[in-house]
């Protein structure tokens, strides 16, 4: 958890005090329940001993909204004036000092928000109430758990694994899945007119001729452009950025590297990168997901 996270989340411990769920037993609790259980504590024990300042039923919407992936339900001014108050009264707890003003129902809104954030992609895999009673009895000095540290071990690691092959076996089946879609594209781009293919399969149309000089390798370059997925999606844009890219031409990835090093200066080309030519089968980040193929306008602006 983040350190900012841990310093709001000293304030939870007391809104759980008032929850209630039902007692159960470890051996009554199924695996669904211990995972809940096991992430509760996890992050109760990165929050640690608090007071209540949060409204527990604001909290629990914030979580639950923002695992969803759902709009804040704070503007952007509430966030930031709830945040000082909430370090402000970290600070006078601390310095035995007045506590500061405080809306718990904001409060609540804003921490479950940042908890929720951080746990949206385990959505699905727990149940609120078990998480809830894990993040009360981490966050209470001297509260008896229900699980002991080795049953949340083999339960931590358990799941970990479960949800890493999960999602290494979604990557992959992605992956193929776009190479398939890869495939049918560019061999039907392949015949429009206007549209050319090199030896290495990346495909291109002149939307624009230059007649300045051509980049040669070693060389560093001045663009425009705009990247997008095949669904028309955007990437990246130096358009946005409001001022053109430098770069070396042997800096960036192969499409790049070949397509802009056939452009004259001032010439507008659109480019189409398979996935070799581009990020692969790792893809790039959050926005570039395994064997996209790439859409790329460039204007050659310069050669130095």
């Amino acid at each position: 958890m983040k350190s900012s996270l841990r310093a709001l989340g000293m304030l939870l411990v007391a809104l759980f005090a008032g929850g209630h769920v039902n007692a159960q037993t470890p051996a009554e609790l199924g695996e669904r329940d211990k995972v809940g259980y096991m992430i509760g504590h996890d992050v109760g024990r990165s929050i640690g001993p608090g007071l209540p300042d949060l409204e527990l039923a604001a909290f629990q919407r914030a979580v639950e909204n923002g695992m969803a992936g759902g709009n804040p339900l704070l503007n952007d001014a509430d966030a930031k004036q709830t945040g000082q108050a909430l370090m402000a009264a970290i600070g006078a707890r601390r310095d035995g000092k007045p506590l500061p003003a405080l809306d718990r129902t904001k409060a609540g809104l804003l921490v479950g928000a940042r908890i929720g954030q951080s746990l949206a992609s385990l959505r699905g895999e727990f149940d609120m109430p078990m998480f809830l009673r894990g993040v009360k009895d981490a966050a209470t000095p001297g509260a008896t758990p229900l699980l002991n540290d080795a049953e949340l071990s083999r339960i931590r690691t358990a799941f970990s694994a479960r949800v890493s092959k999960a999602r290494e076996t979604e990557r992959l089946a992605k992956g193929q899945a776009a190479l398939e879609e890869e495939r049918a594209f560019l061999a039907g781009n392949k015949g429009v007119k206007g549209v050319f293919t090199t030896p290495s399969g990346l495909q291109y149309m002149v939307l624009r001729q230059g007649n300045g000089v051509r980049p040669r390798p070693g060389q560093s370059v001045r663009v425009h452009y705009v990247g997008t997925l095949l669904d028309g999606t955007k990437f990246d844009s130096s358009y946005d950025r409001g001022q053109p890219a430098e770069f070396g031409l042997d800096q960036v990835i192969r499409g790049w590297s070949e397509g802009v090093a056939m452009m004259p200066t001032g010439a507008k080309y659109r480019f189409w990168v398979p996935a070799h030519l581009g990020y692969g089968e790792k893809g790039a980040g959050p926005a570039i997901p395994p064997n996209a193929t790439l859409v790329f306008e460039v204007e050659l602006l310069g050669v130095e």
